[in-house]
């Protein structure tokens, strides 16, 4: 069985945490909202295929709208699109649905304070701003993640791009002032990871809302993306990373356990 020896996040000071999907239930509701998007620009382009949400959550979870749609395209023999039009659109339509959907988590919000007294958060996400703002504000997540310290592969570069490009994690880490070992990262999706690790950043998968009958199959591909280990909470995490950061004996044992 593998094991993590402490050493490799004895020194991070940030937690750097992936929104959809890790921190909130998003990813089925906001496929529901993309699919009916997604399908109405395929066929604006003459492409008949037509993916259900579940279909499309398969083929698109950890990647933004642009990143899905253009490939989407790509695959299908068409380069040739003006894809802002319906980012704009599918952004709108997503925000809309999740802002009416998703609740808070009191265990998460719990977890996360703990993690607060040891460790600066910071959110690194494919999506955009907008749609953050309105699941943090959804979630009760404003407090704890405030606006200044989420990062955004959609608005916060340059470029858009989307994981598994680490750009965003790259670009948040020089902009909070640490080297990227500094950060760990939390993610929940093989892109995520992918991201995190390309950018230097230890990585933490969690499954806390990977359907169950996904989380075995979820689990070994995290690890094998680059994960140093895999909990199904926030409060497992916690129970991970706690007694490292703050010097208690005991670490080195929890950490190879959740490894396995």
């Amino acid at each position: 069985m593998p094991t993590v020896p402490p050493t490799l996040i004895e020194r991070v000071t940030y937690l750097l945490c992936d929104a959809d999907g890790n921190l909130f239930p998003s990813e089925e509701p906001a496929f529901d909202a993309s699919a009916e998007v997604t399908n109405t620009f395929l066929a604006s382009v003459g492409i008949d295929r037509r993916y259900t949400a579940d279909e499309l959550r398969h083929v698109a979870t950890g990647m933004n709208f642009r990143t899905t749609a253009l490939t989407l395209a790509a695959d299908a023999g068409v380069t040739d699109v003006d894809i802002e039009p319906w980012v704009a659109e599918e952004r709108r339509a997503v925000t809309a649905h999740l802002g009416a959907t998703l609740t808070p988590h009191q265990p998460t919000i719990d977890a996360l304070a703990a993690l607060s007294g040891e460790l600066e958060l910071a959110v690194v996400s494919s999506s955009a701003l907008s749609r953050l703002a309105a699941c943090f504000t959804a979630t009760g997540l404003d407090d704890l993640l405030p606006p200044e310290r989420r990062y955004s592969a959609e608005d916060s570069l340059p470029v858009p791009t989307s994981k598994p490009d680490p750009a965003v994690y790259t670009h948040a880490c020089a902009d909070l002032g640490i080297e990227p070992e500094q950060g760990l990262a939390v993610e929940d999706a093989v892109a995520g990871v992918r991201s995190a690790v390309g950018a230097g950043c230890p990585v933490v998968g969690n499954l806390l809302f990977v359907l169950p009958a996904e989380r075995a199959e979820r689990r070994e591909a995290l690890l094998a993306a680059g994960a140093l280990a895999v909990v199904e909470s926030w409060q497992e995490l916690a129970d991970l990373v706690l007694p490292v950061v703050s010097g208690r004996p005991g670490a080195g044992e929890a950490l190879a356990g959740a490894a396995r």
